[in-house]
């Protein structure tokens, strides 16, 4: 462990004891509770707007940061005034637009397996997995969660862009590494959705395994993951998302969304600014708070979770 690392892990540690004391209830395992969570913070600067307008005053509990983006500093500076809310890092191998790139946070030139022709990061899951070196990966990966760190962002967990960082063995043994060293919770889930499983065989087979290895350090885990990243009708999508909460079985489940502001901006750089603007507007919205509410399901946070997981 390099110097430099040594002391982000103290940062992590000193910051988790600094977390603001809330009430302490054991999880209830014949309860439901709900992560909303919303993806790719730091990835522009209308999707920076959305995200925090739905903390501060919206149903999101938790997100992930991109640090390997261009306006991660602009979201960098408002998390570090927060240090009650809830972030991740959103461990990023993949740079996906057609005219909106980014590179590594460990430079090309240590990382060049990590890189396309012109030197941003691969856009494909499946390009990384031909293409990347482990000790490229973990480097990365290292210098992403380091970069928040000295930010001063207090954070909560580890989660990964598009899947690629939990699609691989080799990719799986490093990330969940990396929170044991980190002493953070990674996103695995015990319930893996069989039509996934085929397109991340390692993470089907030793989910149980590595989360057994993250709860022997005090590190929990999610019971059950969601994601809608499709449909185009504000009422439609609405309703999926409510019957998919009512529908939701005991224990602690996860609703991936992406926040946005669909403006000039973000229709610039992809074609699902529609669906970000439409989650923030949900998850912005009172009448959908209170009928999660009506539902019986508590929301929590990461760091909730981790609070109230307890020790085996």
């Amino acid at each position: 462990m390099s110097l430099k690392t040594s002391f982000a892990v103290i940062y992590v540690l000193l910051a988790a004891v600094c977390i603001p004391v809330q009430a302490q209830q054991p999880l209830d395992p014949a309860r439901r509770y709900l992560i909303i969570h919303s993806d790719d913070a730091g990835m522009s600067h209308s999707v920076n707007k959305a995200t925090i307008a739905a903390m501060e005053h919206g149903l999101v509990t938790s997100c992930s940061i991109m640090t390997a983006c261009p306006w991660f500093p602009e979201f960098a500076a408002w998390a570090r005034q927060h240090p009650e809310m809830d972030f991740g890092i959103h461990l990023t191998l993949n740079s996906e637009f057609e005219k909106y790139r980014w590179g590594p946070v460990a430079g090309r030139d240590r990382v060049s397996s990590l890189v396309d022709a012109d030197g941003w990061l691969h856009r494909r899951k499946e390009d990384v997995q031909k293409h990347a070196r482990p000790a490229d990966v973990e480097t990365e990966l290292r210098a992403q969660i380091d970069r928040a760190i000295s930010a001063g962002i207090r954070l909560s967990h580890l989660d990964t862009h598009m899947g690629t960082v939990v699609s691989t063995g080799e990719m799986l043994e490093i990330y969940v590494r990396l929170g044991l060293e980190y002493k953070l919770p990674v996103m695995i889930m015990r319930h893996i959705d069989p039509e996934l499983a085929p397109g991340y065989p390692d993470l089907a087979t030793k989910n149980g395994l590595y989360i057994e290895s993250l709860r022997a350090q005090g590190l929990p885990a999610i019971d059950w993951l969601y994601q809608f990243y499709d449909g185009n009708d504000h009422v439609a999508r609405k309703k999926r998302y409510l019957d998919t909460f009512r529908a939701l079985k005991p224990g602690v489940s996860q609703m991936i969304i992406h926040c946005g502001t669909d403006d000039a901006e973000l229709q610039g750089i992809t074609g699902s600014h529609f669906l970000r603007g439409d989650d923030t507007r949900i998850f912005s919205d009172p009448a959908v708070k209170a009928e999660i509410e009506g539902m019986g399901i508590e929301l929590l946070s990461w760091t909730q979770l981790r609070q109230r997981a307890g020790r085996p």
